[in-house]
């Protein structure tokens, strides 16, 4: 007999039990309408609610208008756009119990882009988009027009958008959010010295580049209340040769995270710096994730090409990471956790109208249940 799963054993994330250790990342899909989801969201999510995984998160969730990566992302900055996750939300739940988090962000100098399919360059105000903001007046890309530095009021304004936000998701059904700190966005150009260049308050030291950060986790944190799990996703490394943002002040901050009440991390890497060159590879960021484990005392999650059910399996087993998230795989094989349960001896949770769906032999994957065929 195999010995137990620890892919499928439970979790906590603070107020939140995952029933196995796989989540699903969030992922963009810039199928939105002015913020907006749409019945591309309801099919999509849907079919992910489906899974088996043990937590769901939606994609980058902009803040503000002006806090998309593109004018398809998904907003929470109105009761329309509460609404409309709350919509989504129902909808799930009418079928699956699988855990929902909501990832918060803002787009910084990323902002105001065109879908990548289109190219992903900026798009200039008079094609329809907008200025972009950021911690100094650099561009992304040498070819790109710079965004305007923020000021105080900009400051003031981004720390309140983000706790509204956090309580429009509670309100909404979310039992998780997870703010974006990595992949270049807002939170994380702050953090690296490659895009923040200030020489204020919240510039220059490493305690003055995460002051905005940590001002926007406060705020998150007291908005969710208790029974609202929040999370940081990370970039824990530019990527850069010397001058940026790395693993030792990674640590620095997820310890501070963690004194503040931080449920769960999330680490990735890179997106602030157009010159990085990442050897990629399987699993290719878990060393990030498990470096980062040894020196705090919330779950970690690892990310980054874990493709194969032992290989998800080995990372938590051996304590490298608490939970795995997958994204493009799953995209991929939306029924990726079934596969990982026969293969691994642990059971998921799936809609009565699929237990069909796999093999006799694999039944057990459903738990005890059985059904026959007329």
């Amino acid at each position: 007999m195999n010995p137990p799963s620890t892919l499928f054993s439970p979790v906590r994330l603070g107020a939140l039990t995952m029933p196995n250790r796989i989540m699903i990342s969030p992922m963009c899909q810039y199928s939105a309408d002015d913020g907006l989801a749409t019945a591309w969201h309801h099919a999509h999510l849907g079919s992910l609610a489906m899974s088996g995984a043990g937590l769901l998160c939606l994609e980058a969730t902009a803040v503000s208008a002006e806090g998309r990566i593109t004018p398809g992302c998904l907003g929470l900055w109105s009761d329309a756009h509460e609404a409309s996750l709350k919509t989504v939300v129902a909808g799930l739940r009418r079928f699956s119990a699988m855990p929902l988090a909501l990832q918060l962000s803002h787009a910084g100098r990323k902002a105001s882009s065109r879908k990548p399919w289109d190219g992903g360059s900026l798009i200039d105000p008079a094609d329809g988009g907008w200025w972009p903001v950021g911690p100094s007046a650099l561009a992304h890309k040498p070819s790109e027009k710079p965004p305007r530095a923020m000021e105080a009021a900009d400051l003031r304004q981004v720390v309140a958008d983000f706790a509204s936000a956090a309580a429009r998701a509670r309100a909404a059904g979310f039992e998780a959010v997870e703010l974006h700190m990595a992949h270049g966005y807002l939170l994380h150009q702050f953090l690296s010295p490659i895009s923040n260049q200030r020489s204020d308050a919240w510039g220059g030291t490493p305690e003055n580049r995460m002051r905005l950060p940590l001002e926007v986790f406060d705020a998150v944190r007291d908005a969710a209340g208790p029974g609202l799990a929040v999370g940081v996703r990370l970039s824990a490394t530019d990527w850069a040769e010397q001058g940026g943002w790395d693993l030792a002040q990674s640590i620095v901050l997820c310890r501070e995270l963690q004194a503040r009440g931080c449920d769960f991390l999330d680490i990735s890497s890179g997106g602030v710096w157009h010159g990085q060159k990442i050897a990629l590879g399987p699993g290719y960021q878990v060393h990030l994730a498990e470096a980062i484990k040894r020196e705090v005392d919330i779950p970690v999650v690892a990310v980054g090409l874990i493709t194969q059910p032992r290989q998800a399996e080995d990372i938590v087993a051996r304590g490298r990471a608490d939970v795995v998230a997958m994204a493009r795989g799953l995209l991929l094989d939306p029924r990726w956790p079934w596969r990982a349960a026969a293969e691994l001896g642990g059971t998921v949770a799936v809609p009565p109208q699929l237990l069909r769906a796999l093999p006799a032999d694999h039944a057990p994957v459903f738990g005890d249940v059985r059904i026959g065929m007329r």
